[in-house]
């Protein structure tokens, strides 16, 4: 996942960020915010402030890569899976037939099929497992907004799965704005641009789809949710991909490195290590405002978030090995009565952590 800003934002929305208790008793002070693996887009921010060029700050991030030409492709982006039926419009052409484009209408599943119905439900077609509608350009789908390209519905077990088959470019301007601020500098977002390009790529499955809408890939909104500034960065580098040797990167970005992004092997912990995914320094990331930061908790609250990694009481967590950077890979979590080793990972899930480069000191 790359877990740019948009995801991070997603993360703080399920973990609610500790206020600071009365009375706290632990003080844990951290750096960055995400995984630490890849591009930093703060850093990136501020190397683009400092007059570098997208290749350059790709070739920072990414070592031994080179910037490589994609080819003509289209994504299949998921952009719901499970309802009965998509509503869309806009649309000139489904299931082979002849549509308007101003009216609206449905593809709904029935058992293995699916049926392309009109807007008061009249049945116009038998479209098979997958259906397909077109439009001059875009096509507007039902409680998502609009899209590029085309509107496939694959019938699937319990549900459809509705995808939007779009252009590789097309596709990127629909990401960019929504893991980068449009506001920032154009070589920031021309580098969010290939580094989305090259992640879609990279990632995209064998099956019935290629990425997910969401954080659990790239956060996509479609054309609604483009802008003129981060269209021009999708133009101007359009069709290019970060390469190594033969492959395009898996292209790994993330919000805030705090001074030093991780290699993948500690970032997630498990895997392989990746010659361009290596921990690098990051000098210009002192721009962002997730820095460095600071969480305080009581000993209830701490010791009700790691019930189960101790007994008796909480006496302190002890850093077993960190990764290239100051990360935690694994740490120990002691009690008075017992105590068990967590992934650095897990300790951020558990205590709301923005990164797993944290100290933990107890007052």
């Amino acid at each position: 996942m790359a877990l740019g800003l948009a995801a991070c934002v997603a993360v703080l929305a399920a973990f609610a960020w500790p206020a600071g208790a009365s009375g706290a008793k632990w003080v844990i002070k951290g750096r960055g915010w995400g995984h630490g693996v890849g591009m930093s887009q703060y850093g990136a921010y501020g190397f683009a402030r400092h007059g570098r060029d997208y290749r350059e700050i790709l070739g920072h991030y990414y070592k031994h890569t080179k910037i490589g030409d994609a080819g003509r492709r289209t994504i299949r982006v998921l952009l719901a899976s499970g309802p009965d039926s998509v509503r869309f419009s806009k649309a000139s052409r489904a299931c082979g037939k002849p549509l308007r484009s101003d009216h609206g209408y449905r593809f709904k599943q029935s058992g293995s099929q699916v049926i392309l119905r009109g807007s008061h439900g009249r049945r116009l077609a038998a479209c098979g497992r997958t259906a397909t509608a077109t439009g001059h350009g875009t096509i507007r789908v039902g409680g998502k907004g609009v899209y590029r390209g085309r509107l496939k519905a694959k019938a699937a077990g319990g549900g459809l799965r509705v995808i939007n088959a779009v252009a590789l470019n097309a596709y990127v301007k629909g990401v960019v704005p929504n893991e980068m601020p449009t506001s920032w500098p154009l070589a920031a977002l021309e580098t969010q641009a290939v580094a989305a390009r090259s992640y879609a790529l990279a990632t995209s499955g064998g099956g019935a789809f290629d990425v997910y809408d969401d954080t659990r890939s790239q956060v996509y909104g479609g054309k609604d949710s483009e802008s003129v500034r981060t269209n021009r960065a999708s133009k101007r580098t359009a069709g290019e991909v970060v390469r190594h040797g033969k492959q395009v990167a898996t292209t790994y970005f993330f919000s805030t490195s705090g001074g030093r992004t991780e290699s993948v092997q500690y970032g997630f912990p498990g895997a392989a290590p990746v010659s361009y995914l290596k921990s690098v320094r990051d000098p210009y990331d002192g721009a962002s405002p997730y820095h460095t930061w600071t969480v305080r908790y009581s000993q209830d609250e701490i010791e009700s978030r790691l019930s189960g990694l101790f007994s008796g009481r909480l006496r302190k967590i002890s850093v077993l090995k960190h990764g290239d950077s100051p990360r935690i890979v694994r740490a120990r979590v002691v009690g008075s009565k017992g105590s068990s080793s967590a992934s650095g990972p897990a300790l951020q899930a558990l205590l709301a952590l923005k990164s797993t480069w944290a100290r933990f000191h107890k007052r």
